[in-house]
């Protein structure tokens, strides 16, 4: 059964649509099988990957969960052969609306997406910047949380509502999701102020924090421009390097009997 591993934090700008396309890209070149969901209504994670739900919009999340097309048919493949999407549209802003009376309404992405489950090593869910009920039904579907973090401290002052919100829906709806770990992303070396964040995450969260650091690079932030992962855009520049390794840390952690790559 693959792993899903919602990357979500409330606050914006902290690099999470980043992290979950070039995550996935990243475990996909690796050789694993993956789908990235973008639950977020901004869609950015499904112009990131060069998809433009206007061209098909009868075809994302929002059809999906309102059980108008199968999971089959919202799958989108990528650039990447290993990797596909269900992609987002803004219509996905009425599904809160559409949901209020549906029965076990915070599970309703969890059961759409099982009969793909098993098909791939692992599902990467964008979660939108808020903790509504889109990104309840994120935790809920999933097994495991990524969080990133800027090393800033008002960064680590907002943690306390999602860390929070994760609790909730572990005593409710789903008692298995565990936190996967905090990635430090955006990190400038030169900034005092990010080494001594970092310190102080590692001292306050230990072996949670990812070991691998995502720096501040500009091909990173260019790379959505043009609709492609970093590893596409420049393979040689410090932010795929980045995220390969934090794609094989999270290989190592979960398949701990997997070849060292």
């Amino acid at each position: 059964m693959g792993k899903v591993i919602a990357i979500a934090n409330q606050k914006g700008g902290v690099g999470k649509t980043t992290t979950a396309i070039n995550l996935a890209a990243s475990l996909a070149v690796l050789e694993k099988k993956v789908l990235i969901i973008d639950a977020d209504p901004q869609a950015n994670t499904t112009s990131g990957l060069n998809f433009a739900p206007d061209n098909d919009e009868k075809r994302t999340l929002y059809e999906l969960m309102i059980g108008q097309i199968s999971v089959e048919d919202a799958l989108i493949q990528t650039e990447i052969g290993n990797l596909h999407m269900i992609p987002s549209h803004i219509n996905l802003v009425g599904v809160e609306i559409e949901m209020l009376d549906a029965d076990n309404r915070e599970t309703i992405l969890k059961r759409v997406i099982a009969p793909v489950r098993d098909v791939y090593d692992y599902i990467i869910i964008d979660c939108s910047p808020s903790l509504g009920l889109i990104t309840v039904n994120a935790l809920a579907a999933a097994d495991s949380v990524i969080i990133p973090v800027q090393p800033e401290f008002f960064a680590l002052e907002g943690l306390g509502k999602l860390l929070q919100t994760i609790r909730i829906v572990q005593n409710g709806v789903n008692m298995q999701l565990t936190i996967e770990g905090f990635l430090i992303t955006m990190f400038d070396g030169r900034t005092r102020v990010h080494t001594q964040v970092v310190a102080q995450m590692r001292e306050r969260f230990s072996d949670m924090v990812f070991n691998t650091i995502i720096q501040r690079n500009i091909r990173l932030s260019e790379a959505p421009s043009h609709g492609k992962p970093i590893i596409l855009y420049d393979i040689m520049s410090n932010g795929s390097t980045n995220y390969l390794n934090l794609a094989k840390e999270v290989i190592d952690k979960n398949e701990p009997q997997a070849k060292k790559i």
